[in-house]
């Protein structure tokens, strides 16, 4: 198993293709472009893969030359972000990066104002767009503060802790795949959308160069997708054990609870504190290999069955048809 194989709601591509029939955009090429259909965007419960999202973003920018997808006031040219990389990847350190990219974006994009500012200890780094309304599923927000999560924390080689996450409209129905996202707590509501850090984090150096750049540009936006799971402490860890498991079928808790020198009692407890269950986080992990496996037409659905450890691909099929809405070869024929 693999962390590569998380999958995020078909909200945010069933956004891309709103987005694109309000403005004139061939909604259909976005969709072949990923391999997907339009009649997967009907059941809301999907999950889709990373590098599906991706490519739906990717023909967006191109087919419309919008990195902010028609979400925005003012369009942001495609190729804006490269050129803003290129210039970052020079900087310093991480306060540099960010004071690069406020100052950058605030020059070139007029659909939005940004703040870089140091209040005490913490750094607050926001924006505000000029033309809310023009984000109707409040997507360009959501990528945006995503994106400026993860690219200067690409930089400097290490994931920026942050304290806390706002929003500037109330709480969303997929307000869970923000827990995916933004690897703290999130404020709705607030005046503005903000990545909340402490300021020590600034003197961190820049550990890329334009070398590795380049090959990061080339994957763009698929890295920002691909690691998105952000959970606590113990659901991380069993998380981790049972993406790494290659018989996940017969992974049981008090193995996992023996690995980590506690009693399967005390795991149980530390993940109903958290949130959620052993067999809930399984039934994750296979759920989202699942939706990988089935991505890849040359890997027969009773192999993808018996990779999962299902006693037969009936039971396969049940499952995936409780997990997300529809059975598994109705979903890969889509």
């Amino acid at each position: 198993m693999s962390r590569e194989h998380h999958s995020i709601s078909i909200h945010f591509i069933r956004t891309l293709v709103a987005s694109a029939k309000r403005n004139g955009i061939d909604e259909q090429k976005l969709l072949r472009f990923a391999g997907l259909n339009e009649s997967l965007l009907a059941n809301p419960g999907l999950r889709v893969t990373a590098d599906q999202l991706s490519r739906t973003m990717q023909e967006f920018w191109r087919e419309a030359d919008d990195e902010f997808m028609c979400m925005g006031s003012q369009p942001s040219r495609h190729g804006v972000f490269t050129l803003m990389a290129k210039q970052a990847v020079r900087c310093k350190n991480l306060h540099a990066v960010y004071h690069h990219l406020g100052h950058f974006y605030n020059l070139v994009a007029e659909a939005l104002t940004l703040d870089f500012s140091i209040v005490e200890d913490e750094v607050r780094f926001s924006f505000c767009l000029k033309e809310p309304d023009i984000d109707q599923d409040k997507t360009l927000r959501e990528f945006l503060l995503l994106l400026w999560h993860r690219f200067p924390s690409w930089l400097v080689g290490q994931l920026i802790p942050l304290k806390y996450v706002t929003l500037d409209y109330p709480e969303p129905e997929h307000s869970a795949e923000h827990k995916l996202m933004y690897p703290c707590s999130v404020r709705y509501n607030q005046p503005s959308n903000m990545l909340v850090f402490d300021a020590k984090l600034l003197n961190e150096p820049v550990v890329q160069t334009p070398v590795t750049l380049s090959a990061y540009l080339r994957r763009a936006p698929l890295d920002w997708f691909k690691r998105q799971a952000y959970y606590p402490v113990f659901t991380r860890k069993v998380m981790d054990y049972l993406e790494n498991e290659q018989e996940l079928a017969a992974a049981h808790m008090d193995e996992i609870a023996k690995e980590l020198h506690l009693t399967s009692r005390t795991l149980r407890r530390k993940l109903d504190i958290e949130g959620t269950s052993f067999q809930e986080l399984k039934d994750d992990v296979r759920r989202d290999a699942a939706i990988h496996y089935l991505s890849q037409p040359s890997i027969p659905i009773s192999e993808i069955s018996r990779k999962l450890g299902f006693s037969e691909p009936a039971a396969f099929t049940r499952a995936f048809k409780q997990w997300t809405g529809v059975p598994p070869g109705i979903y890969r024929r889509s």
